[in-house]
């Protein structure tokens, strides 16, 4: 998987990180503009009125979405991955920052997700952790960790292998991209030497293109790692030149 970081002066993450808004009740942090393929992306963080989370999302401005890497040998200045810095005040829930993907033609398994789509990552552990991830044929031990029963949803299972900088990925066997029917979207867990380390929503362009706005429940599992607001569903919407998806529905839980 192609690695391309651009990084802004400090000065400018610092200002871009500490923009704010109010919307209502609530309030949302904005976090550094960053290039993505031909335009922008940046996540953000709406809170309530009482200052807790309430969404968490990355959003990419039309000049990106425009000048997708068609995956045809060219490749755009910024690549076709990107971590995302979250504001400053997104340290109420567990994330830390964030990951977007686009994988122009998909990826394995053939016939289930090579379709060209975009992974949402949102990470728990930290940037430096999940850079300090192997290949998985060089070091597969802490791949192989999982973590113990009840930290991840009952229907999930692990996708055999790893992604080096990521980490091992699990599925929901009840998804319908497992049983026939065209991939849309879906949702996965991540883990790595036994925790539970990314949320991701991983959504195809083509059900992008035609819906502009989604929302759907986030499987549970029923205990956590670390204490913290955790999301129990994702939305998409796209408005006003820019394409939005977010955890929302957060909610309190005690590690356990």
């Amino acid at each position: 998987m192609k690695k391309s970081f651009l990084y802004l002066s400090s000065f400018l993450l610092l200002l871009a990180s500490c923009k704010k808004h109010n919307d209502g009740d609530n309030n949302v942090f904005k976090g550094p503009e960053q290039q993505f393929q031909g335009g922008k992306a940046w996540t953000w963080l709406q809170t309530d009125k009482k200052g807790n989370p309430d969404k968490l999302g990355i959003s990419i401005n039309e000049a990106a979405l425009a000048t997708l890497d068609p995956g045809t040998g060219e490749s755009h200045a910024s690549g076709d991955e990107l971590s995302l810095k979250l504001p400053g005040k997104a340290a109420i829930t567990p994330f830390t920052h964030a990951l977007l993907e686009w994988n122009p033609h998909g990826h394995e398994p053939a016939g289930v997700y090579d379709q060209p789509h975009f992974d949402f990552h949102f990470y728990i552990q930290s940037e430096a952790d999940r850079l300090a991830i192997p290949p998985y044929s060089v070091d597969s031990s802490k791949f192989l960790i999982y973590p113990p029963a009840g930290y991840l949803p009952a229907n999930y299972f692990n996708v055999p292998g790893g992604v080096p900088e990521m980490g091992a990925h699990w599925v929901d066997a009840t998804s319908p991209e497992l049983h026939g029917q065209l991939f849309t979207q879906t949702f996965l867990y991540g883990t790595y030497d036994g925790k539970v380390t990314f949320y991701e929503p991983m959504i195809t362009k083509a059900f992008l293109d035609a819906n502009a706005s989604f929302a759907r429940d986030i499987p549970q599992p029923a205990k956590v790692q670390k204490s913290g607001y955790y999301p129990t569903r994702f939305e998409v919407k796209r408005e006003s030149g820019v394409l939005n998806v977010f955890l929302e529905g957060f909610v309190y839980r005690q590690a356990s």
